[in-house]
């Protein structure tokens, strides 16, 4: 690990009420566009809260899966576990790049220099602001690959996701929803149940690299920041869910890219 990226844990003297408030509007957001939310709580950790970006990661990372294992459940309802289980080779063909590509991803956010850290979570930003676009706005067809030829991209794709989530501290959501309609042709609602089982063993890998490094101390040093932020979090991704399609995608959604966009300048931007 870099010198620059050795970690005094921070323990935030922020009241109560404003961690788990800021946790519930992430959540909000999260909910009403179907996700958790991690896209817009990382740069919120570091512009507001004060976090370096590798611990800012790290928290993101821990609520991000506290978030996912709520959701599973609920999700598997909304969903017949029978119909989920049968499209276990879609699961399994993603998971097989992006497990690798979890514990990459994590493995080179600690060896990143902070500066470096800063610029690559902003490209990242931006990125999640373009298949945020591409999700909500377009109409997603299939690839109709040949199956010699879908394997080898979902394994690819998946590593790419899993370096992603990782690096970021997020679930990854917002790109596995579209890859599996766009690789394996399944509808938006089974995508998103799927996207869940691939992302939890995905976030636990990066989970169990991060624990291997001295700068996972911040989540021990900030245990109830974490608890507040992410039950906030949960709540707030409940209300956002009861508020889905109350406010037109084509307002939400510009509107959201716009705040990724503007997070990821200020990234940028960051030393």
């Amino acid at each position: 690990m870099s010198t620059d990226q050795t970690i005094h844990p921070l323990r935030p003297t922020h009241p109560a009420t404003a961690v788990f408030g800021a946790g519930a509007a992430i959540g909000v957001l999260g909910g009403m566009i179907g996700l958790g939310g991690a896209e817009f709580r990382l740069p919120l950790l570091i512009s507001l809260f004060g976090f370096a970006a590798l611990s800012a990661v790290i928290l993101n990372k821990a609520m991000s899966l506290v978030v996912v294992l709520v959701a599973l459940p609920a999700r598997l309802a909304a969903v017949p576990a029978a119909e989920v289980a049968a499209r276990w080779p879609v699961a399994v063909n993603l998971l097989a790049g992006s497990l690798l590509g979890a514990w990459a991803g994590a493995s080179w956010a600690v060896r990143m220099r902070s500066t470096t850290l800063y610029k690559v979570l902003a490209a990242l930003m931006v990125l999640m602001a373009a298949a945020l676009v591409l999700t909500h706005t377009t109409t997603l067809g299939t690839l109709d690959l040949p199956l010699w030829a879908q394997i080898p991209a979902g394994v690819a794709a998946g590593f790419g996701i899993g370096v992603v989530a990782a690096i970021m501290g997020v679930a990854g959501g917002e790109l596995l929803i579209p890859t599996i309609v766009l690789l394996f042709g399944e509808d938006i609602k089974t995508a998103g149940s799927l996207s869940l089982l691939v992302s939890l063993p995905t976030m636990l890998v990066a989970f169990a690299r991060y624990s291997r490094d001295g700068s996972f101390a911040v989540l021990g040093a900030n245990l109830r920041f974490t608890t507040l932020m992410a039950a906030g979090s949960v709540a707030g991704a409940v209300l956002g869910g009861l508020l889905l399609g109350v406010f037109p995608d084509l307002v939400l959604i510009p509107t959201l890219a716009v705040v990724l966009l503007i997070s990821s300048v200020k990234l940028a931007r960051h030393h």
